[in-house]
């Protein structure tokens, strides 16, 4: 399937009977690629890139866990079909994971407006994050949330460089509150250019 028609349809999912029996084996055989995806970026924030892989996972885990049948497809699909790469981009979820909740709050309440402050550095060039515009994730306030879904488009010429093992690619965050960059590792770039095929 071409990357720009990536897409979960009815047709991939299978019953909820029998992804019970393939749970644990499907699960085991993700892992290793979930972790390629998943970068730490300072203390406590996580960046996931998402695949078609990851999201026909967590589609079939709603359906299995709510139980909804038939009728909950549709929303499934129109909430996790758009976090899948379409060729020219990497997808991700970024989560802040605080568990103390007196200080999670008071990390959130300095980081407004961070969704806009994230890029992944190709060489010397930046490709900025677009935020997921479904919900406003900073409120009013200047809280942000601590779940963000970012698409970083990348160039014909930020991919090529990419693929090229001498250039150095960075996922960072510039927000005054919180600034880090951390280093993709060889097996994490090709794990993720599998997304430009």
């Amino acid at each position: 399937m071409p990357a720009a028609a990536r897409q979960i349809t009815p047709a991939d999912l299978i019953p909820d009977a029998d992804y019970a029996l393939q749970r644990r084996e499907r699960r085991a055989a993700l892992l290793p690629i979930k972790r390629l995806r998943r970068i730490e970026l300072g203390p406590v924030c996580t960046v996931i890139f998402e695949s078609y892989d990851t999201m026909l996972f967590q589609v079939q885990e709603m359906l299995l866990t709510e139980r909804g049948g038939a009728e909950q497809i549709p929303d499934e699909l129109a909430a996790y079909n758009p976090l899948i790469p379409q060729g020219s981009e990497l997808v991700a979820t970024v989560m802040f994971e605080i568990d103390d909740p007196v200080r999670r709050e008071a990390t959130l309440a300095r980081l407004g407006g961070v969704e806009d402050h994230f890029f992944i550095q190709v060489g010397d060039t930046r490709a900025a994050a677009a935020p997921e515009g479904d919900v406003e994730r900073t409120r009013e306030d200047g809280k942000t949330s601590s779940v963000h879904f970012l698409r970083f488009p990348l160039s014909a010429d930020q991919i090529a460089r990419f693929r090229d093992p001498a250039t150095q690619i960075l996922v960072g965050c510039d927000h005054e509150a919180y600034s880090h960059l951390a280093g993709l590792t060889p097996a994490t770039r090709a794990e993720l250019t599998k997304d430009f095929a």
